[in-house]
């Protein structure tokens, strides 16, 4: 198992979204992408709530986790109560488990970064675009992860949000070399570059990934990875996120 946070030999780390993956296919649409050169897989929760979606619960983590055992999994919580969601995703083998600011902030997300710390798993800090940077500084030395939303969360397939890069600069420079600056929502082979250079060094990418099919999507993700902007074949299957 590649574990992210154990300063990696080649950065950034690409994290598909099975979000956006074949639900008829999980285990084997997982597996394509691991072996199209994923380095981790991104597990996108949402409760209807935070978010005006619903996702998956945790018997769909267990899934994958059985399917793919080596495979570590970063599962994000767009969940108004992120205390009742994380019990069942630590046995559901979840490898991280990411929060919002916006939702616990104070003695409340110290307890509970402290809690998924306690069962031995990776605690991340998450933001909404219009989330200011300085909401998650108070904490910073405390996860393993800061995840920038650059979409609103709740749908795949959204546009970048660019303005969302300036925040880098302040996380990135309060960050040890074992923790990781995630970015999730329109990463592409053609945003990705912007996301590099902002010092982002985990990149979570759904259609952009599992929206390709082959060959194909091993390009996809060299393109990501490499931040050269080059935009792989348009050869894609059909998705709804």
């Amino acid at each position: 198992m590649i574990d992210p946070f154990a300063a990696p030999p080649s950065l950034p780390l690409v994290a598909p979204s099975i979000l956006a993956a074949d639900f008829a296919n999980l285990g084997s649409d997982c597996e394509d992408a691991l072996a199209a050169g994923a380095d981790l897989l991104h597990v996108d929760i949402m409760d209807g709530h935070f978010v005006p979606n619903l996702s998956m619960g945790p018997a769909v983590c267990a899934a994958a986790r059985k399917s793919l055992p080596d495979t570590f999994l970063d599962v994000h919580l767009m969940v108004t109560d992120p205390d009742a969601y994380v019990d069942p995703f630590i046995e559901a083998g979840a490898d991280a488990i990411s929060f919002h600011i916006e939702v616990r902030e104070g003695s409340d997300a110290r307890e509970l970064i402290k809690r998924i710390h306690g069962a031995g798993k990776r605690a991340g800090i998450a933001l909404n675009p219009g989330t200011p940077a300085e909401r998650v500084m108070p904490f910073v030395d405390l996860v393993d992860l800061v995840l920038v939303m650059s979409v609103h969360p709740g749908f795949g397939g959204q546009s970048f949000i660019p303005e969302v890069l300036p925040k880098a600069e302040m996380i990135k420079a309060a960050l040890r070399r074992d923790q990781r600056l995630e970015i999730d929502g329109g990463i592409s082979p053609q945003t990705a570059p912007q996301a590099i250079a902002a010092g982002f060094d985990l990149l979570v990418a759904g259609s952009a990934v599992f929206g390709k099919t082959g060959n194909h999507r091993a390009a996809a993700i060299r393109s990501i990875r490499d931040g050269s902007g080059a935009a792989p074949s348009p050869m894609t299957r059909t998705s709804s996120v």
